[in-house]
């Protein structure tokens, strides 16, 4: 990624912490990267979509532990769980023989688990070699007919928060609005109220948390088009441009894909949150707000 980029992320214009210097926050310190850098940042804000291949473009280490290292849950595929990995050593370094390893790595992906889509990382190690991400994907993607997104997130280009963004914004160049939404389901539509369809970024179902919240949407008859990315699919995130209003749920790592899905489709969004009574009415009194639909400000109410 290149430094103009970078600079453009670190500039929200809709982040209240939006400083003149548009410096951001500092960035990491050799040593102390560990659970807080750019790749971090990018891979768990997009792990917990379940039904994709998520590969590390990168030495061993950078994977972690290679089962089930985020905490969220899914209703369905459990592809997330697994760590992917092309394992470069010292002497794939030295001979250059990274981005074939990555190609391989794919064609594995897709013959043993037949995913999804495939997220593709880059690491500190392969941005310092320069390892051409991008086009080994979209080789890929040709040849194997399958989504291949590269997530251009090296531990080094910042911090945590950095990667958020950088994984949304890829979302928002590569994925969202390459699909159209499913019609709603026979067994879900409804003739006594009006369904709408909502946005949520920032959620990441940690423990199966947004579950309890989720009956309570239905009811309400604010189906749930896309969600980055607790319990997500990816086909739901291609969709996600088609929503009514999104909902930065409590952090606002990913707010600059709220913003423009606003800028490129004129879904409006707000910030709230889903924990507690009071916050949980609150967020549903904003919905019914920027609906501007009266009978579900008073289902509300009544809830």
């Amino acid at each position: 990624m290149k430094a103009q980029e970078i600079a453009q992320l670190l500039d929200e214009p809709s982040c209240a912490h939006n400083k003149k210097e548009k410096s951001g926050c500092a960035k990491p310190k050799p040593g102390a990267t560990a659970g807080g850098c750019a790749f971090d940042g990018a891979q768990i804000a997009l792990l917990p979509i379940a039904d994709v291949a998520h590969i590390v473009h990168g030495p061993i280490a950078c994977v972690g532990s290679s089962w089930d290292n985020r905490g969220t849950r899914s209703s369905g595929p459990t592809l997330y769980r697994l760590g992917m990995t092309t394992d470069l050593t010292e002497q794939d370094v030295i001979m250059g023989r990274g981005e074939k390893r990555l190609f391989h790595a794919i064609k594995q992906a897709i013959d043993d688990y037949h995913p999804a889509a495939i997220f593709v990382y880059s690491t500190c190690v392969t941005a310092l070699i320069g390892d051409d991400i991008h086009s080994v994907c979209k080789a890929a993607q040709e040849k194997w007919q399958t989504p291949v997104i590269p997530i251009d997130a090296a531990g080094f280009y910042g911090t945590k928060n950095l990667g958020n963004r950088i994984a949304g914004e890829t979302m928002v160049k590569y994925v969202i609005g390459t699909r159209e939404p499913m019609p709603l389901p026979a067994h879900l539509q409804r003739t006594d109220i009006i369904i709408h369809t909502i946005n949520l970024v920032g959620e990441y179902n940690i423990a199966g948390e947004f579950w309890h919240v989720l009956p309570l949407l239905d009811e309400l008859g604010l189906r749930i088009l896309g969600t980055l990315s607790g319990d997500a699919r990816f086909h739901e995130v291609q969709t996600m441009h088609r929503a009514e209003v999104t909902m930065m749920v409590c952090s606002k790592a990913m707010i600059n894909v709220a913003r423009k899905l606003e800028e490129k489709y004129a879904i409006p969004w707000f910030e709230g949150s889903f924990y507690g009574i009071t916050d949980t009415s609150q967020a549903l009194r904003d919905f019914a707000r920027i609906l501007n639909d009266a009978d579900l400000a008073k289902r509300v109410e009544l809830n």
